[in-house]
């Protein structure tokens, strides 16, 4: 019996232990196990069930997967089939949400630092996706009264942050314009304008994930007005109703609901109730992102590696939202003057003679042209830093010949350095080994991939040596033919095959638990690998980068060689771009609402501080039709950089391509362009120094009118000229909106006054809308064939006055290609104004010297005047039966100082 009852114990006790390693084991796997519910219970349908439509944010975003109810509740979220939709889909109602209580983190602790505050989150449930990060770091950073600045981080580990400069304040904001509440449990944010009470931020409406591959950060948003968000072929006016978009740089044409060439994580945000209030919200993350719009309205931001590093900008006007935008990221570079020219390219010239020919026949037709451009035929078998030596052999001549008429020369630089020419034979890829300046594998090994020469490797720009490689080259290929401006291409970087010759390493890098909605379902279509090596980090965090930081590298190279401003255009952007480059829109199409949409695109990077943008005119793909290019000639005319551009298998497209009547059309809408170069020059210093638009939405002006906020088929050039191009085929009219006021046909003076009204324009062909708003003093020029010769000619003063008799205006003047001109005193500024017309110096420099205002024209003088005075002596003027212009002509007199008497009896 003893031994029986001994073995029993025996028994037992190897069952407890059996028992007790079982339940060890599966407590560790719970633990573990990344997609595990943790044990809670499924969410109660009447919890599910009291969650609205709109306020839904996604439990399962992931792209190709058709979301099951056993999917959904292994996450714990509710599965209700939405009632808007047949099925679960990208851009509709989610069926698989968070239910409210899902866990999130909770605030254990907070305290008072001089510039704002820290505190430490913790989670203790896991989520689905791998690597969660239990505690957090959260920083609140009140940097200034406008602008509040947050930071959330792993305490434990360093990780990825973007690396451009920011602003570091030492101060805490003394009157700040929000207030920051702190939700502890579950955690949040909410970010209130003081003086209204709106609410702009509130991360409580959703949980925050943040894992090492998996960012989520949800918020409500204050209106359905949002703006930015680029680089994205959309409206100007973003759909919230189930809109994603998704931020990682491809090459691909513009098309809608599709990653583009760049990525700005920014928003502009006009508030409820027709305040005309607005604030920003700039997420500082560079890796691959979705931004998930619901008409909540409600935002979610999801990006797969990085920080949670945002700005919160409270305005309160739209104009100050961006102006404190670019505080952080940078004001754009103040352009050299041609650039703001014409410039004339293709695809496909074939030989230097032939694109010679062309600018030989805009001149000898008087149409204007700053700038003549070529793509990537003129290389020597497509190597970068090579000419053809049959084909473009005269190139060198051409190019002195352009800079003899005051014209200048750009062409096109791509990253990909071929690998595959006989060594010794090739020094940009002979000289870049030895240097080390190419990505490479995780080997070690040079990463080759495919672009037009072949086999390429591509140039590490996030390396200063890689920057003194790209100068050399720059300075080689100059010494041969000498260049002025550099177009920079395929640089999101752009490769023929899928990450690389022989593929890419099966890493997390490579395929991530997350992958947002990236054109080709994979973070290596048509680029680079995710895991290949750069100096700063992975291409995984620095992918979105490039353009921005080959765009440095070239605008430095370009200073430095030249001793001038440098002129870069680049396709690629990234926040910051403005300091370095402008932008294209990209490889258009031929099409009607490719213009309409380019305008939208226009606008958006005005926000997004690069103001230096604009589309290839008439199209780039596909054949235009002559109305098509007319009507694109008078819009483009109206980009702050214009260009016409088109492909290779296409026929010619320049001005002198077309008809009499199509050629006299373009011509006199570039003069037109040529004409208001001062007003041009104006608005990019403003750009430059103050960080306001050049190319306006309507809203910004009249920010309290509701009417203008989804306008995107007219803008303005700075405050005063509105655009009103034709956007239609075989029309000779144009509907265009007015917001209330007084306004004047440019050209004529004629007077509207709206109500705030849509208006019937004629606009015969050879014709595009423009008008003045009341209270203008805008300078124009006498126009010539270059901006050179123009640039030279005697101002020409239009003035459209208020009710009351008043307008304003300025002039920002100075050489036009010397570096830091308003730093080195080197310029002119003056200020105009009426009742009595006169110019206050605000700023004297030699250059005011060479300019005089030869006439002035007054829009809205209601009685006939006696008698025009300038400087006390009499000046000779004509006055119109109609009482709304007055020219006094024969001023002759200098930018230093003089005033205009109009008397009436």
């Amino acid at each position: 019996p003893s031994c029986s009852a001994t073995t029993a114990l025996i028994s037992l006790g190897s069952l407890l232990l059996l028992v007790c390693g079982l339940w060890l084991l599966v407590t560790i796997f719970w633990l573990q196990a990344p997609s595990n519910n943790g044990g809670r219970a499924l969410p109660e349908p009447q919890a599910c069930g009291v969650v609205p439509e709109a306020w839904r944010f996604d439990c399962y975003p992931e792209r190709g997967v058709v979301v099951t109810r056993e999917l959904c509740e292994a996450r714990n979220c509710c599965f209700i089939p939405a009632s808007s939709s047949s099925a679960p889909g990208r851009n509709g109602v989610p069926w698989c949400f968070y239910p409210p209580g899902f866990p999130s983190y909770s605030l254990v602790s907070v305290k008072a630092t001089e510039l704002g505050q820290t505190g430490t989150l913790v989670k203790t449930v896991k989520t689905y996706y791998p690597k969660d990060i239990l505690t957090l770091h959260l920083e609140l950073l009140y940097e200034t009264d406008h602008r509040l600045r947050v930071r959330i981080t792993d305490p434990s580990e360093s990780r990825f942050e973007v690396p451009i400069a920011v602003p570091k304040t030492t101060e805490k904001a003394s009157s700040p314009a929000y207030s920051v509440e702190l939700s502890n449990e579950p955690f949040g944010i909410i970010v209130k304008r003081t003086s209204t009470g709106a609410v702009l931020l509130n991360t409580t409406v959703a949980p925050l994930f943040y894992c090492d591959q998996f960012l989520q950060l949800s918020s409500s948003l204050s209106s359905q007005y949002i703006y930015g968000l680029g680089e994205h072929r959309s409206s100007f006016l973003h759909d919230i109703h189930w809109n994603t978009l998704t931020m990682w740089a491809r090459d691909v044409p513009p098309t809608e609901l599709t990653n583009l060439y760049g990525a700005h994580p920014f928003y502009l945000a006009m508030e409820e109730g027709g305040t005309g209030t607005a604030h920003g919200f700039f997420l500082l993350n560079s890796n691959a992102m979705d931004v998930a719009l619901q008409p909540g309205p409600a935002i979610t931001w999801r990006t797969i590696g990085g920080i949670l590093d945002f700005y919160v900008f409270l305005g309160p006007d739209p104009a100050s939202v961006i102006g404190q935008y670019l505080e952080v990221v940078g004001y754009p570079t103040m352009p050299v003057y041609w650039a703001l020219g014409y410039h004339l390219c293709r695809w496909g010239y074939g030989s230097s003679n032939a694109t010679w020919d062309v600018v030989k026949n805009m001149r000898n037709y008087g149409i204007p042209q700053d700038v003549q451009w070529n793509d990537i035929d003129y290389m020597d078998r497509s190597l970068d830093f090579t000419f053809d030596p049959a084909a473009f052999s005269t190139l060198p001549d051409m190019v002195k010949d352009l800079h003899s008429h005051g014209q200048r020369y750009v062409m096109m630089l791509d990253p990909g350095i071929s690998s595959v020419q006989p060594e010794g034979g090739y020094w940009p890829y002979d000289e870049g080994l030895r240097r080390g300046v190419f990505i490479n594998h995780t080997d070690g090994s040079t990463l080759i991939g495919k672009v037009w020469p072949g086999l390429t490797a591509f140039p590490d720009f996030s390396d200063d040596v890689t920057h003194e490689w790209w100068y050399d080259n720059l300075k080689r290929f100059h010494d041969k033919v000498p260049f002025d401006g550099l177009w920079i291409d395929m640089n999101e970087p752009s490769s023929f095959v899928d990450g690389s010759t022989v593929g890419c390493p099966d890493t997390e890098l490579e395929n991530p638990p997350y992958t947002p909605g990236i054109l080709g379902g994979l973070l290596r279509a048509k680029t680079l690998c995710a895991s290949a090596v750069q100096k700063t980090s992975s291409h995984y965090n620095m992918h979105s980068l490039y353009g921005l930081l080959e765009a440095k590298a070239s605008a430095c190279a370009l200073k430095r060689m030249l001793g001038k401003r440098a002129f870069v255009i680049s396709r690629s952007t990234f926040p910051s771009q403005g300091q370095y480059s402008g932008h294209w829109l990209g490889d258009n199409r031929s099409h009607w609402k490719d213009m309409y949409t380019s305008i939208a695109g226009m606008l958006t990077f005005n926000l997004l501080g690069v103001p230096l943008v604009g589309a290839d005119v008439c199209g780039f793909s596909e054949q235009t039709e002559e109305e098509l290019c007319v009507r694109w000639t008078q819009l483009g005319a109206f980009y702050p950089f214009t260009r016409n551009h088109n492909a290779i298998d296409q026929k010619p497209q320049d001005p002198p391509a077309f008809s009499p009547l199509a050629r006299s059309a373009m011509k006199q809408s570039l003069l037109l362009r040529y004409s208001l170069f001062p007003l041009l020059y104006t608005l990019f210093h403003r750009a430059h120094t103050h960080g306001h638009t050049v190319a306006r939405p309507l809203l910004f002006e009249f920010p309290k009118d509701v009417r203008t906020y989804g306008i995107d088929r007219q803008f303005l050039w700075g405050k005063s000229l509105i655009v009103t191009p034709v956007l239609d085929p075989g029309v000779d009219f144009v509907v265009g909106y007015f917001p209330q006021g007084l306004w004047y046909d440019y050209y004529t003076g004629d007077s509207i006054r709206s109500k705030g009204e849509e208006l019937r324009l004629k606009a015969p062909l050879e014709h595009i809308n423009l008008h003045l708003r009341e209270g203008a003093v805008i300078p124009t020029q006498r126009p010539n064939t270059t901006l050179f010769v123009s640039s030279g000619q005697p101002l020409h003063l239009v003035s459209s006055l208020s009710e009351d008799g008043s307008a304003g205006g300025e002039l920002f003047w100075d050489d036009g290609e010397t570096i830091d001109t308003l730093e080195t005193d080197q310029y002119a500024h003056i200020v105009f104004t009426v009742n009595t017309m006169t110019s206050e110096v605000l700023h004297d420099h030699v250059e005011a010297s060479y300019i005089t205002v030869e006439t002035a024209s007054f829009y809205g003088v209601k009685v006939e005047p006696t008698r025009v005075t300038v400087n006390s002596q009499d000046a000779a003027f004509t006055y119109r039966a109609n009482q709304v212009r007055l020219a006094s002509s024969g001023l002759g007199e200098g930018l230093s100082g003089w005033d205009v008497l109009v008397s009436s009896l």
